[in-house]
């Protein structure tokens, strides 16, 4: 895994970081384009990357479309139907659903409205939908499992959209970088676009990574700046703290109740438990208002469920809000074995950890045991054979 580090020196677009990444390892590119034609685009649209010009050396990347008539807009959920709809690779699939609800989520507060309800404009157009699968794959082929941001260039004035002159940073772009760190460095403009914004939160940023530099890549847009490079800088690091774990993306939706009847609360948080994409569900007792006990639910599910979890949630349970923010998590390489031993098949669950593997006897597998001790020898033999068989698959691959 790796970490990403951006340095936004002239802004941050989504053309700017993909050619960013692209420079990082330009033999990519031609990857790059047979995906894009999985999305079965517009006859003729075809991708370019060529040397920026000036003195830095950089790359900038863009779209060629075909000519098309006027764009009106495309909803969220036919994006989002389209993305599912390909022969995308999974990874791929789910950064680029992120970035899009990241959007989806904006806008639909600028506006007001559900997410579903969302219809894109400038961001509906295929060289946006191409920038953000774009992204989403350079992404996952480097690996980047954490990321960190340097001050972002607030710019000023006002953009043209659809809906009219808006200030900058727009309205959706302004909600998309809210806690990130801006400097006015007195260039006015569009500095950081919906796209661009859209990317960088997908990817939470956080502090700065640690590790070995792999390398460094200057992706440009194609305004020219009054003394500044209109350039985003990119690095790549080893990532130290995920060496050695596999890391990805979940979402963690939380709320609090104080008065739902347990019988009926063990039956609905179930139900919620045992739906797709739920990997997690735990009940913890608190303290809430005015002292009184009140009961939380922590959910860790895969971000495409959200809907459908948000949705289970207010039907089976009687809270009246909830909280939901999307995480990175890591976790140890894990197997499962089935042991055979006199006594019965055990399942064992092992896990990889820093000091080499470990075993778990599965416990539903053991309940028909009669006593304890009982328990515990059968424990220890079908965890043993477990480590020992996994052992001998390490030694033959």
């Amino acid at each position: 895994m790796t970490h990403l580090y951006l340095n936004p020196i002239g802004g941050l677009a989504g053309d700017m970081f993909c050619a960013a990444l692209l420079d990082l390892q330009p033999e990519l590119f031609e990857e790059l384009q047979q995906l894009v034609q999985t999305l079965e685009p517009p006859h003729g649209l075809k991708l370019g990357l060529r040397e920026a010009p000036g003195g830095l050396h950089g790359l900038r990347f863009h779209v060629q479309l075909p000519e098309q008539p006027d764009h009106r807009h495309t909803h969220y959920t036919q994006i989002r139907e389209l993305l599912d709809g390909t022969a995308l690779p999974d990874g791929v699939r789910q950064r680029a659903q992120t970035i899009f609800q990241e959007l989806a989520e904006a806008e639909a507060r600028v506006h007001g409205v559900e997410p579903d309800r969302v219809a894109f404009h400038e961001v509906g157009n295929w060289d946006s939908i191409v920038d953000i699968v774009s992204a989403a794959f350079l992404l996952e082929r480097l690996q980047v499992s954490s990321c960190s941001c340097g001050p972002l260039p607030r710019g000023g004035g006002r953009v043209h959209t659809r809906h009219g002159w808006l200030p900058v940073p727009a309205p959706a772009t302004a909600y998309l970088l809210q806690g990130m760190n801006m400097i006015d460095d007195g260039i006015e403009g569009e500095r950081v676009t919906p796209t661009g914004a859209a990317i960088l939160r997908s990817l939470q940023p956080q502090s700065a990574g640690k590790g070995r530099l792999l390398g460094t890549g200057y992706g440009f847009g194609s305004r020219q700046l009054d003394g500044v490079p209109n350039c985003l800088q990119a690095q790549l690091l080893d990532d130290e703290v995920g060496a050695g774990y596999r890391a990805d993306r979940v979402l963690e939706v939380s709320f609090e109740l104080d008065d739902q009847n347990p019988e009926d609360l063990a039956s609905g948080l179930e139900r919620i438990r045992q739906l797709s994409g739920v990997l997690s569900l735990l009940l913890v007792n608190a303290i809430g208002k005015r002292g009184r006990p009140t009961q939380q639910v922590q959910i860790l599910a895969q971000p495409e469920v959200h809907d459908t979890l948000v949705e289970a949630c207010f039907r089976e349970t009687r809270t009246l809000g909830l909280r939901h923010r999307k995480t990175r998590r890591w976790t140890l390489e894990r197997r499962e074995m089935s042991i055979d031993l006199p006594e019965g098949r055990i399942r064992v669950k092992l896990n990889l950890g820093p000091d080499g593997w470990r075993a778990k006897a599965e416990s539903r597998d053991l309940s028909s045991f009669s006593s304890h001790q009982q328990r515990e020898r059968i424990a220890r033999l079908a965890e043993a054979a477990a480590l020992q068989q996994n052992q001998t698959y390490e030694s033959d691959n």
